[in-house]
């Protein structure tokens, strides 16, 4: 099983997941000031394809990179690993404790419901 990102290379990830293809300068460029060195992001691609969320081509001496997993498919399973481990494997206790401490408007609640009511429709 693959290990997960840091919050670092998770904002790596975002910026390739955006850019879906992107050599290093393309991944530099995507950094908002003050800009990370290009040392930090060689060693954190690094980690992340030894991780296998990252893979490359090479161009001559030059390596563009891609996401190896999709954007959806890593959050769903963060998500899930938080529902086992903090809420006993329960996605009600999850959304009960998200509802509660997340101060939603009424607007949203109600968006949340119609969410719920499609998918029980569905099945």
């Amino acid at each position: 099983m693959k290990k997960g990102l840091s919050a670092s290379e998770e904002e790596l990830m975002n910026h390739l997941w955006q850019l879906e293809k992107a050599f290093m300068k393309d991944l530099l460029e995507a950094y908002p000031e003050p800009k990370p060195a290009t040392t930090t992001l060689a060693t954190m691609l690094k980690r992340m394809a030894k991780k296998q969320f990252v893979g490359y081509t090479l161009f001559g001496n030059s390596r563009q990179y891609y996401p190896l997993v999709t954007k959806e498919a890593y959050f769903s399973k963060q998500l899930n690993g938080l529902v086992q481990n903090f809420f006993n494997n329960s996605p009600s206790q999850f959304v009960s404790f998200f509802t509660n401490t997340s101060n939603l408007s009424k607007k949203e609640l109600e968006s949340l419901r119609s969410l719920i009511n499609n998918k029980l429709d569905q099945q």
